[in-house]
């Protein structure tokens, strides 16, 4: 394998889950960065022990990025490498590295992505919906009046949806879904790649009412099935 290109930026997927999700480019990457900036460094620092790797460690998150992502630049044109990981998964998808990517391409920096674990593509691959088209949300607002309306406007799109949800705002998706999509079918997917992972399948009604007798525990990834009528056979619980 050639070895890292100097002033470059690196997207590194860490696991979802299992510590087994991380693949050897990752491991390589982190051993021969520079610098790795972090969302959460403790995180990330007892990944990198795990694994066997020492390497400085920035924090790289919501409320910094815009300092960050200036030193990440001053770094790179000094031609070190940086690696950036977040705690789980694909660095700007539902988590900080968007900015400090576009600031690396504008200042003709090259930004290299290492992939792997991903929780939107574990869970669409595996819930048995419609994977030709689906539309990815991310995080809904969390009043309720912006989640209201960003659902409703969801009812125009063709295929799967996919969203991420908190276990602490779980029942009040399902129950926003209960009015939105009533006949609609819904899949949880929970706990991805962990001990405990768990397909959930049903209407949102179903789903809710399970999710009343049972704590549920654990980041989930909601997906609705939004294809046009007989597209698929229904799923059943």
């Amino acid at each position: 394998m050639p070895a890292l290109t100097p002033g470059t930026l690196y997207l590194v997927a860490t696991p979802i889950g299992s510590l087994e999700d991380i693949t050897l480019r990752a491991l390589r990457t982190l051993k021969e960065c520079d610098v790795v900036a972090a969302e959460d460094t403790r995180r990330t620092a007892l990944l990198l022990k795990h694994f066997g790797i020492s390497k400085p460690l920035r924090s790289y998150f919501q409320f910094n990025e815009a300092k960050r992502s200036e030193e990440i630049i001053a770094r790179l044109g000094r031609g070190e490498k940086v690696a950036l990981v977040t705690d789980a998964g694909s660095p700007g998808i539902s988590d900080p590295g968007q900015r400090v990517v576009r600031a690396a391409l504008d200042a003709g920096f090259g930004v290299e992505p290492v992939p792997g674990a991903c929780a939107l593509v574990a869970a669409l691959t595996a819930s048995g919906l419609p994977t030709d088209e689906f539309h990815f949300i991310g995080f809904l607002p969390h009043k309720s009046g912006q989640r209201r309306s960003r659902l409703e406007a969801l009812k125009s799109f063709s295929g799967t949806i996919v969203l991420y949800e908190s276990p602490y705002r779980i029942e009040k998706l399902l129950a926003e879904l209960t009015e939105i999509f009533s006949d609609r079918s819904v899949v949880l997917a929970r706990e991805l790649t962990k001990k405990f992972e768990e397909f959930l399948r049903g209407k949102p009604a179903e789903l809710l009412e399970m999710a009343k007798r049972r704590s549920l525990k654990g980041e989930f990834v909601v997906l609705i099935d939004n294809s046009p009528p007989g597209a698929l056979l229904p799923l059943v619980l």
